[in-house]
């Protein structure tokens, strides 16, 4: 079977970096003394999550020709992520990002990716379309919209795609990587157009659909074209509206945060494996909100990622269904 017939679990199409988090919690990032270097970004870390529960997963993305994109090269074949569509580019760095650990809710970020980041310049004509269509579930984010090429090449496959399986599209909303962020929402919602399923926290939700009720923001998710909306509320939990009328109001699963950063990418991925094995909307929901919680009670975000039984485990303890 060539590259581009094979089917994967997941293809996602996004960011990916290095992320440098400090060893000391509870310190300013001008006063700590050591870091450890782990894969980040978001695409890659959703693909990495699906990985660890057993999924066949790939990224389309791009680094810097240089040793931190070696690295990430390297660090996505340990976790079992095909790399095959992960691309040098010569004139940009591969980005950093350093972050600040302030339990329980405070984990500032600080994204080095001028004078521009790689996975910006993914280009409509490179992209395997074939494979594109083919995957049992293909992942966008809403960074691949902020700037050109990406943004075209992002639009492109999901008009190539055409709805087919599952097409997720992460609202993903970073401040930071738009010059006009009035301009975003134009953006939005053509790739939402595409998606079978849309991903969002509340100001996510409300950059792409100009509300901010939980219940609002699903329902008017499903109005731009999305057939399952999941909208994440923090601390109270995670509502997912389907348009046949299933509906999940799942509350977290406490636990004691460590560092609240990949929590949101493990939960993609945990979300991806639900619906893959078909499980019902709410065992799908409370399995992604757990997921993430055990990310969120480890300092790391990508080695974090669990595996199903260490999902279940927490589960089971927190008293609902693995």
């Amino acid at each position: 079977m060539t590259a581009s017939a094979q089917r994967l679990d997941l293809i996602t199409m996004g960011r990916i970096g290095v992320d440098l988090y400090p060893l000391q919690t509870g310190v300013p990032l001008a006063e700590v003394e050591s870091f450890g270097k782990f894969l980040g970004g978001s695409a890659a870390n959703v693909a990495v999550a699906a990985a660890r529960l057993g999924r066949g997963s790939a990224v389309i993305t791009r680094t810097g020709d240089d040793p931190f994109g070696a690295y990430l090269h390297r660090a996505l074949g340990e976790f079992g992520v095909d790399d095959r569509w992960v691309t040098p580019v010569a004139a940009y760095p591969t980005p950093v990002t350093f972050c600040e650990v302030f339990p329980p809710d405070d984990f500032p970020l600080y994204f080095y990716r001028l004078p521009k980041a790689p996975d910006l310049e993914i280009h409509p004509h490179e992209l395997d379309l074939a494979a594109i269509a083919a995957a049992r579930v293909f992942w966008v984010t809403g960074t691949g919209l902020s700037e050109e090429p990406s943004r075209t090449a992002t639009l492109t496959a999901l008009a190539h795609r055409a709805r087919r399986g599952i097409t997720v599209f992460d609202l993903d909303w970073r401040p930071m990587f738009w010059r006009d962020p009035d301009a975003a929402r134009p953006h939005y919602a053509e790739a939402l157009r595409h998606a079978t399923v849309a991903v969002g926290n509340l100001d996510e939700c409300e950059i792409a659909t100009g509300v901010r009720e939980p219940h609002a923001c699903a329902e008017a998710l499903l109005a731009a074209g999305a057939e399952l909306a999941v909208v994440k509320q923090g601390p109270k939990g995670v509502l997912a509206v389907h348009r046949d009328g299933r509906t999940a109001d799942v509350p977290p699963v406490p636990v004691e945060v460590v560092n609240g950063l990949g929590a949101g990418d493990a939960f993609g991925g945990a979300l991806c494996h639900g619906l893959l094995a078909g499980w019902d909307l709410e065992r799908t929901v409370r399995f992604a909100g757990a997921a993430g919680a055990l990310v969120a009670s480890r300092l790391a975000c990508s080695s974090a990622m669990p595996a199903e039984a260490e999902v279940a485990e927490l589960l089971e303890r927190a008293g609902g269904r693995p």
